[in-house]
């Protein structure tokens, strides 16, 4: 699938606000695809479609979950904010026949993480986190270290989810807590440079 038919797909299914936080993301991970050597136009290509499943049915997004075998169930005990991310790997995957595994993955968890995150994970993680529309406390520091350290700034990004989390009684989602634990150092190590 190029890039174009992706945004047309997106389009139709997306309320026009989300479209342009979509539309974001895809700015942002293509800088930060240039600025960590990654493939360009798989970290586009993700970025455009990593919520494409955003708005479908709680009930939609649980029959999915429960009819792949490549989604564990256990999702379905956490916060449903959660589901549209595998969801989305599974739709573009059945509906537009998309095989290419870092695509699949870099969409799955882009709102988890996950521990040893390809670089296309990170990126297209760190772009949803970060793009320019997104306004929240801590979101600019995220910012500034995603110019310096790719990992550090997973790692803060991380770092700021869990706390948010915590803070309001949430559970944690396992892969998040994997990934923080795997991320936290490099932001440490970043932070001891300064």
């Amino acid at each position: 699938m190029r890039i174009e038919e992706a945004n047309e797909a997106v389009k139709t299914i997306l309320p026009e606000k989300r479209y342009r936080h979509t539309l974001g993301v895809v700015a942002t991970a293509e800088k930060l695809a240039e600025q960590y050597h990654a493939n360009i136009e798989q970290a586009k290509l993700a970025a455009m479609l990593h919520d494409i499943a955003k708005y479908f049915s709680k009930e939609e997004l649980s029959d999915i979950i429960k009819r792949r075998h490549d989604i564990t169930n256990d999702i379905l005990t956490f916060h449903h904010s959660l589901w549209h991310a595998p969801v989305g790997a599974a739709y573009i995957e059945e509906e537009y026949h998309i095989t290419d595994k870092e695509v699949l993955d870099a969409i799955r968890y882009h709102t988890t993480g996950r521990q040893n995150m390809t670089l296309l994970d990170k990126i297209v993680f760190l772009a949803d986190y970060i793009e320019p529309g997104r306004e929240f406390p801590g979101v600019d520091e995220v910012r500034d270290l995603a110019e310096k350290n790719l990992d550090a700034a997973v790692g803060k990004s991380l770092q700021n989810t869990v706390t948010f989390l915590v803070e309001r009684h949430q559970q944690v989602y396992p892969d998040t807590i994997y990934a923080y634990n795997t991320y936290i150092k490099y932001l440490r190590s970043c932070l001891n440079e300064q």
